[in-house]
This record gives C-alpha cells, sequence and structure tokens, in this order.
C-alpha cells in the first residue's frame, strides 16, 4: 500500500511538471487563436499516442469499457475543467491563473469523504491548508483577486478534483490509458461542437479576453505555432495518463496535496517565457507549500 503511494505520488508530481509546459504554450498563443482551435490540434496530435498506450496497456478490446458512463460523465467533467482553465489564461498571469487552481486539493478532500467513503485524518487536513495559505501568499490578495476569469479558475478546480475522484472510483476496472482516450475524445469532440455553434450563430467577437480566446474563429497556425500547439498533443498524452493514474492507484487524500508542486513551475515558466519577474512573495508561497508537502508524510 505504501508503494503504491509513493508511486502515485510521483505520477501525479511528473504529470504536473509535463503540463506545465503546456500551460506556457497555451498562454502564448492565447492572443492569436481560439480555444477550440488550440484543443483540437492538440487532440488530433495526442489520439494515436493514446491509442498507442491502450494497446499496450490493456489491448484495444478494453476500450469496449465496461463501465461506459462514468468514463464519459468523468470525461464531459474534464472538458469543462480544462475549458474553462485555458479561458483564464489571457486574462490573468499564468502565477494567478494557476494559484487559484490550486484549491483542487481543498474541494477533493471536501468531496473525497461523500464520493469515497475515505478518512481524512488531522495531519493531511492541515498540509491542505498550510499549502492553500502558501497559495494565498503567492496570490497577493487584491492584484486582480477579484477579475470574473478568477471565478473561471476555481469552477474548473472544481470541476478538476471531482473527475479525479471518478478515476479513483472506477479505476479498478479501467486503465489510465482508456480514461485518458476517452478523456482526449471527449475534448476534441467538445472543441469542435463549440466552435461549430459560434460559427453557425455568428459568434466570433467578445469584450473579455477570455470568452475572446474561446469564440474567436479560426485561421491556419504560421509553422512555429502549428508545431507549438501540436507539441501541446504529445504533453497532453503523457500528462493525462500520468495524472490519470496516479489518482488511479493511490487515495487521493495522499496524492491531491501534490498538485500544489505546479505552484512551483508556474512562476518559472512565466519568467523565462512572459518577463514576469517572480515576487518575494511567491517565494515565500513556496516555501509555505514545500512545507505543507513534507508535513503529509512527516
Amino acid at each position: 500500500m505504501q508503494n503504491r503511494a509513493t508511486l502515485g505520488i510521483i505520477y501525479l508530481c511528473l504529470g504536473i511538471l509535463v503540463f506545465s509546459l503546456q500551460d506556457a504554450i497555451i498562454k502564448a498563443v492565447s492572443g492569436s487563436y481560439p480555444l477550440t482551435e488550440v484543443v483540437s490540434i492538440r487532440c488530433l496530435v495526442s489520439a494515436p499516442i493514446l491509442l498507442a498506450f491502450v494497446h499496450f496497456e490493456s489491448g484495444l478490446r478494453s476500450l469496449a469499457a465496461r463501465d461506459m458512463g462514468s468514463l464519459m460523465g468523468r470525461s464531459f467533467l474534464m472538458l469543462m475543467a480544462y475549458t474553462t482553465y485555458y479561458m483564464a489564461f489571457p486574462a490573468l498571469p499564468l502565477a494567478d491563473a494557476v494559484a487559484l487552481y490550486f484549491t483542487v486539493p481543498l474541494f477533493a478532500l471536501a468531496l473525497a469523504v461523500p464520493m469515497l467513503g475515505e478518512t481524512i485524518g488531522w495531519r493531511r487536513i492541515t498540509a491542505v491548508v498550510i499549502g492553500f495559505v502558501g497559495v494565498v501568499v503567492m496570490l497577493r490578495p487584491g492584484a486582480g483577486l477579484f477579475e470574473p476569469a478568477a471565478l473561471l479558475s476555481l469552477f474548473s478546480a472544481l470541476t478538476y478534483a471531482t473527475a479525479m475522484l471518478i478515476a479513483r472510483r472506477i479505476g479498478t476496472s479501467t486503465t489510465a490509458s482508456v480514461m485518458a482516450f476517452y478523456q482526449n475524445a471527449i475534448y476534441l469532440l467538445g472543441a469542435l461542437t463549440m466552435a461549430g455553434f459560434f460559427h453557425l450563430t455568428g459568434i466570433q467577437q467578445a469584450s473579455h479576453k477570455s470568452l475572446e480566446f474561446l469564440v474567436r474563429p479560426w485561421i491556419w497556425p504560421d509553422s512555429t505555432d502549428l508545431l507549438l500547439i501540436g507539441s501541446c498533443g504529445v504533453i497532453a498524452a503523457f500528462g493525462m495518463t500520468l495524472l490519470t493514474q496516479a489518482y488511479r492507484i493511490a487515495k487521493a487524500s495522499v496524492v491531491t496535496s501534490f498538485e500544489y508542486t505546479g505552484m512551483l513551475w508556474a512562476p518559472l515558466w512565466g519568467f523565462l517565457f512572459f518577463g514576469e519577474i517572480p515576487y518575494l512573495t511567491t517565494l515565500a508561497g513556496a516555501v509555505l507549500i514545500i512545507a505543507g508537502l513534507i508535513s503529509i508524510n512527516g
């Protein structure tokens, strides 16, 4: 059991690192291309990679899953989670958007009791609270916290936490690669459906940056941007599988606090790619996050 918990933590930390690179890429292209186009290209690149993962992990026959309802429901939740998450990027600094999203452990811990019947000790609750205080410190209360896009990040956290708890519940009968494959398929279907709706209704402009990112009409990307967006497909294939595997094999109350490690990467990519200088509060928040991670297994 301890080995499974440790392995789950490793999977989750690697998945968060991999996905943090995608966050930086999507923020970089969010001013030029619509979210539906970015997601569609990403999903098309991811599909054959995930299909290969399914083949080697459990065979293609495993795609005929028994718990189809839960799989589809989880995938739809993930579609909502990542759509709202990425919509926050044009309107918020990368570190702020990611920090708000890291209320995930709070939602996961609160929902793990009714959804999974897990018991949560004071040490894990304390670890999450310390980590969340670190997130608040990083946010520098008052600096953009009440930007409407902040609600998108919070809604994303709620739906993501719910989806990952479902992964834990059905993980005994469904492999991580199968869950990731269905998730990717729903992403693609959802993105194409939204793009078609906006095209048919003539909705192509919006006053808010987040909505503009969603409804903007498609344009053909240049070779550099196409390569960047396509690389998200490779990143997503590995990232989705790693994160799903983490929640599949380990208790949500054990691994969820390690979602906070993503807060260590966001300021780094913000500095390297967008010239965002980390504040002292960012460093102080990181220290609190690390303290929380240590205390959970201390």
